[in-house]
């Protein structure tokens, strides 16, 4: 077993969520040894190309995270992973952060086809397809960003790529949104967490409309044009916001869960052309977080 490579723990609770070789002769070939391909890959950021032949052939371990990224498969094994440590009381849904990082996208990150991509032996377009490709243009290039909420033991909950300009409050919605950890024994799953903490971006009547209806507790502190403004409106800007700020305090878990999944050098600096290939490379980071110990 190599550095970085599953250890056989890992592996027992990843295979059972993994599709099923079925048919004559085996669809896939072994799911261990292209998996940890695919987490070299993602580890040090190499060229598809250049993996050490001790995983095989490389176009082999590209089009299955490829094909597994268009057809849902990556977000399955991630929302399975995290039923399951629910189910053994690992996941902290007292404090539930949001925030996001820009990442730098590679020069061969730009150029893809204006044409929708296919999922391979389909006729239609993976799920996560955008047509901006989540490329954006910042002061630095072309950049992408990297929304998320994580619990309170710095694991994502749920990821959200979007273009590098866009703002952090009008995501807040679409990532909760995203937050769904099935439960073992049936019925509706977990997506409400028990408490949000959030920096000053996320701060809008919006939001806090949405998190009252929801009925979540939030710390979200209000910038101070907000509150001159609330307060110059008089009793029609409404009660003052409540903020704890001993809770607030918990918000280094979430820019912890932003380091640990920027350690991934194929998550720091975005290499692909494609937004859900991307997308499926964020969330095999985050599987790979949840199946540590």
């Amino acid at each position: 077993m190599g550095r970085g490579d599953l250890s056989d723990a890992q592996w027992a609770r990843l295979e059972p969520h993994l599709p099923k070789n079925v048919g004559r002769g085996g669809r896939w070939k072994c799911h261990r040894k292209v998996i940890n391909g695919i987490l070299f890959r993602q580890r040090t950021g190499i060229p598809w190309r250049d993996l050490p032949t001790r995983f095989g052939k490389w176009k082999t371990c590209h089009d299955r995270h490829r094909r597994w990224a268009a057809d849902g498969t990556w977000e399955n094994v991630l929302r399975a992973v995290q039923t399951d440590a629910d189910a053994e009381e690992r996941i902290d849904w007292s404090m539930v952060g949001i925030d996001s990082t820009t990442c730098r996208a590679h020069q061969h990150a730009a150029g893809a086809r204006r044409r929708p991509p296919r999922i391979p032996g389909k006729r239609i377009s993976p799920a996560q397809h955008r047509p901006d490709e989540a490329l954006g243009r910042s002061r630095g290039g072309l950049t992408t960003k990297i929304h998320l909420a994580g619990d309170g033991g710095c694991r994502p909950l749920a990821v959200l790529i979007t273009p590098g300009q866009w703002g952090d409050a009008p995501q807040l919605i679409p990532v909760l949104e995203r937050v769904r950890v099935p439960r073992p024994g049936g019925g509706h799953p977990r997506t409400r967490p028990d408490h949000l903490s959030g920096d000053k971006a996320y701060s809008s009547r919006r939001n806090r409309r949405y998190l009252r209806r929801r009925q979540i507790k939030h710390t979200i502190p209000e910038p101070r044009n907000q509150r001159a403004n609330r307060q110059h409106r008089g009793s029609r800007g409404g009660r003052p916001t409540g903020f704890d700020k001993p809770l607030y305090k918990r918000r280094n878990e979430v820019e912890r869960t932003i380091n640990a999944l920027k350690g991934f050098r194929a998550v720091a600096t975005r290499f692909d052309k494609r937004a859900y290939i991307f997308q499926g490379t964020v969330t095999v980071a985050a599987i790979r977080l949840w199946l540590r110990s």
